[in-house]
């Protein structure tokens, strides 16, 4: 049973949610993540689109564990926005995902009862959009290695089958691998065994 550690609930893709209070227009996005990194580059291409929007609210969560997370009130009154938004992330037991909402302010005040809700709202409507799905916590890493090692490695590759991206293919080789972390021993093993290969 240990090995399900590994497994928890994320989005499938992208998706977008909407709520409207007395004139003001709660834009809601939501995505799935794996690094903070990532976090931050969705947020500033949103200010982007967004530069004319009052406030950016933001909430995420990382990690099979759950124990990284963080939000954002971004200017609503303490507690009003990030946390509720939090909340839904939260309630819904999702992990790996960034929700952003984006507020239009329509010129009356909520109260702080009135923007929990409104934020809460955005927030669960871009959850109820997106598809959820069961995922398992994955090792990433990059392995670079001379061309003359390329079929052991490919050997390597095709029994364990982890998934690749941005492969180069040079004299000097990289390929970016990523597989459930309960494996990823083994393949790092496999691949260390290989003259020429370094993992990164």
């Amino acid at each position: 049973m240990a090995e399900e550690t590994d497994k928890y609930l994320t989005f499938n893709g992208y998706s977008e949610g909407v709520y409207k209070e007395k004139g003001s227009r709660f834009l809601a996005f939501a995505w799935p993540v794996f690094t903070e990194d990532e976090v931050r580059q969705r947020i500033k291409e949103l200010k982007k689109t967004y530069f004319d929007a009052r406030h950016h609210v933001y909430a995420f969560r990382l990690g099979a564990d759950m124990k990284t997370y963080r939000c954002s009130d971004d200017g609503e009154p303490a507690n009003s926005s990030g946390p509720p938004v939090l909340g839904q992330i939260q309630s819904a037991n999702l992990t790996n995902v960034l929700i952003v909402v984006v507020r239009y302010f329509g010129g009356t005040k909520l109260g702080v009862p009135g923007l929990i809700n409104a934020y809460r709202t955005a927030a669960s409507d871009a959850i109820a959009n997106n598809q959820i799905v069961e995922q398992f916590e994955q090792d990433r890493f990059t392995i670079r290695f001379d061309y003359a090692a390329m079929n052991d490695v490919m050997r390597v590759l095709k029994d364990e089958n982890p998934q690749q991206s941005n492969q180069q293919f040079d004299n000097q080789c990289s390929i970016d691998l990523s597989i459930r972390k309960t494996q990823g021993d083994a393949l790092r093993q496999k691949l260390a065994k290989i003259d020429g290969v370094e993992i990164g």
